[in-house]
């Protein structure tokens, strides 16, 4: 038999922070901004994937060059990953929009607690405590965005690890084949000054793992309440989102997974929880950034 584990973690509301799937997003709000997540995955089931993360990003003087960090700790099981990463991104003017293209380095701080898990028999691969590892990692992407549309591509890890032969811990190494291309894109199609609707899908790609496909909907009303949704393809898991700009520079969004398929009967969903400030007045009412 064969598995597949989550190689990348998901994001319901990746459209609130760009940066946690693509370096090139970073600089493209306009304006210094920070956000926060909270994401609690197949809630009732011991050890499902719990993740939060922090990003901050803005754009330096002359809008051509941004800056930004984000961090983020996932526990999987036993194991608990912490990863800090700086981004650098260069835009350009294209037609109609701005053309982005982003780098980030940092290192993926893990642990693993092998004691922690329980065996019929008495093993000495889980007996032998723990290992853990602190090594770099690097991604890349690019981000072309309008004020109606926007189109990302990214790999956000190029590096992989695996344990040594010898046991004595980890080693770097690079394998084209399990990369993840990330692909995002999206419009805005407007009906009235108050009432618009931005579809757009989300693609993760990889030579050695099933496809995985999310396809969304928000409706904005007023430029205060965006309400839609998601279909996620590949794991039959369908996805409310309710999202509120209180005012010109907070927002806060809740979303809640529910999955359709067998899994359905081990788990009571998945809860996220995103926060974003905008520190100053380029990004308002009059003038909103939808992307």
């Amino acid at each position: 038999m064969s598995a597949f584990s989550q190689t990348y973690p998901i994001y319901s509301q990746y459209m609130m922070n760009g940066m946690v799937l693509n370096p090139g997003y970073t600089g493209s709000r306009g304006t210094f901004a920070l956000s926060s997540s909270y994401r609690k995955q197949w809630v009732g089931i011991e050890g499902a994937p719990e993740i939060e993360t922090f990003s901050a990003h803005a754009p330096l003087k002359g809008d051509r060059v941004a800056l930004g960090l984000m961090a983020f700790n996932e526990s999987i099981g036993v194991k608990n990953t912490t990863g800090i990463f700086a981004n650098y991104a260069y835009h350009i003017h294209a037609g109609a929009g701005r053309l982005s293209f982003g780098l980030k380095g940092g290192i993926h701080i893990s642990n693993a607690d092998y004691s922690r898990v329980e065996t019929v028999e008495e093993d000495p691969v889980f007996t032998s405590g723990s290992s853990s590892y602190v090594l770099p990692n690097f991604g890349a992407g690019f981000y072309y965005y309008t004020d109606k549309v926007f189109l990302g591509v990214s790999v956000p890890q190029l590096l992989n690890y695996r344990e040594k032969s010898s046991r004595n811990g980890y080693e770097i190494y690079h394998n084209i084949k399990q990369y993840n291309f990330l692909i995002t894109s999206g419009v805005l199609i407007q009906f009235s000054k108050g009432f618009m609707l931005k579809p757009s899908f989300l693609i993760k790609y990889s030579q050695i793992s099933p496809l995985q496909v999310d396809l969304n909907g928000n409706f904005i009303i007023k430029n205060f309440l965006w309400l839609g949704g998601s279909w996620r393809i590949d794991d039959n898991t369908l996805v409310g989102i309710v999202e509120l700009q209180v005012n010109d520079q907070f927002k806060i969004g809740y979303s809640y997974d529910y999955n359709t398929g067998d899994l359905n009967t081990f788990n009571n969903g998945t809860h996220e929880i995103v926060v974003r400030y905008e520190f100053g007045y380029r990004v308002n009412a009059n003038n909103p950034r939808y992307f």
